[in-house]
């Protein structure tokens, strides 16, 4: 009888360090006239982009030279946080891993040279290495094919590069944390959510969890249910700022009641801690409640990664005082689930960021 484990699949690569010389094109720049960029690794460098695989580069060369043939070859702006110059390779894409806060298991290192490839092995035996000549077929392989690719995914790049123009332009301000915030000109958007969104409301759901209210992970098929659902809102918020998007930063799941709104699901991403995104958001859902006259209630399980989401809880204004507005409430998840509870009052809108955000009372936009 046949080995029949099932087969774990492959952690997904969330980064691809490319060499230059031999591996993404065809020559030496140091010593050949000229350089070439074969249509085929452009088509894995596009198709890798598209699926949302940030790329970066760790080359032993010149970099201003270097980076002018990445530039002049058309593929440049593919690039994140590159590592061209003369030290060891393993402590270059560690530097690309931590710029990115990224842990080695999810890093990719491709390389013509096996004498680079064993070194980055040695020193960070998590990363997978591949030999250039199998740069090709990358496309193929499952660890380089994400299991959805969401419209967030299909921009990372572009938000990733947005972020560090934003963290260099912090560095450089001179005035307070609030004044920088202003200055982003910052918006807001929180939308009923869309059957296109859905794949990227799961993946919140999934991956965050340091700013995830109960840590319960809502699959697909139960998103579309609620979606369906003329009780419930699946409510998706959106953030911009004059760098960019930072693309889905939350989800809400939100069941109305006559008398109570009760919040099953509060999710934001981490990024979007140091902007207040969950304070936002639980604000503007206090005001919405008020004008509707009820009250809100919020599931809330402790976690040993949440204690931020149950700061941004308690700082709102949510307990766990008995009240009358509690009653049958369907879709509480177990008892360790705790049932808080705030008595909705009118709040004001935030300073530092504009706010876009439906009317919840009456179903239309506010």
């Amino acid at each position: 009888m046949g080995d029949t484990t099932p087969t774990v699949p492959p952690t997904t690569v969330k980064c691809l360090v490319w060499d230059l010389d031999n591996t993404l094109w065809h020559g030496t720049l140091l010593e050949d006239e000229n350089v070439d960029l074969p249509a085929a690794i452009r088509e894995v460098i596009v198709g890798l982009d598209a699926r949302g695989v940030l790329q970066s580069v760790s080359s032993r060369n010149d970099h201003d030279l270097a980076w002018a043939q990445l530039a002049a070859l058309g593929v440049a702006d593919y690039f994140v946080v590159p590592e061209i110059g003369w030290g060891r390779k393993s402590d270059a894409v560690r530097r690309i891993a931590e710029r990115l806060g990224f842990a080695p298991g999810t890093i990719a290192f491709i390389d013509d040279q096996p004498a680079e490839r064993a070194e980055v092995a040695f020193h960070l035996p998590d990363v997978r290495c591949y030999p250039a000549e199998d740069a090709k077929t990358l496309l193929d392989l499952p660890e380089f094919s994400p299991r959805s690719v969401t419209v967030d995914a299909r921009q990372r790049r572009k938000m990733y590069q947005a972020g560090f123009r934003r963290t260099a332009e912090q560095t450089r301000f001179t005035g307070s944390d609030e004044d920088f915030l202003r200055s982003l000109d910052m918006v807001m958007g929180i939308g009923r959510a869309t059957e296109d969104d859905l794949s990227r409301v799961e993946e919140l759901t999934l991956r965050t969890s340091q700013m995830n209210a109960t840590g319960v992970h809502y699959p697909d098929e139960s998103l579309r249910a609620l979606l369906a659902h003329p009780g419930h809102e699946v409510l998706v918020t959106t953030l911009t700022d004059r760098f960019g998007s930072h693309g889905a930063v939350g989800v809400l799941l939100l069941e109305k009641h006559p008398n109570a709104w009760h919040l099953k699901l509060l999710a934001t991403s981490c990024r979007v801690v140091a902007y207040g995104a969950g304070t936002i958001i639980l604000n503007w859902l206090a005001d919405q409640a008020a004008r509707a006259g009820v009250h809100l209630l919020a599931d809330f399980r402790p976690t040993d990664r949440n204690r931020m989401m149950e700061v941004a809880y308690r700082f709102a204004g949510f307990d766990d005082r008995p009240c009358d507005c509690r009653g049958p409430l369907s879709g509480s998840t177990g008892e360790d689930v705790q049932l808080l509870h705030l008595l909705a009052t009118r709040r004001d809108a935030p300073t530092t960021v504009r706010l876009i955000a439906p009317d919840l009372t009456s179903g239309g936009p506010a």
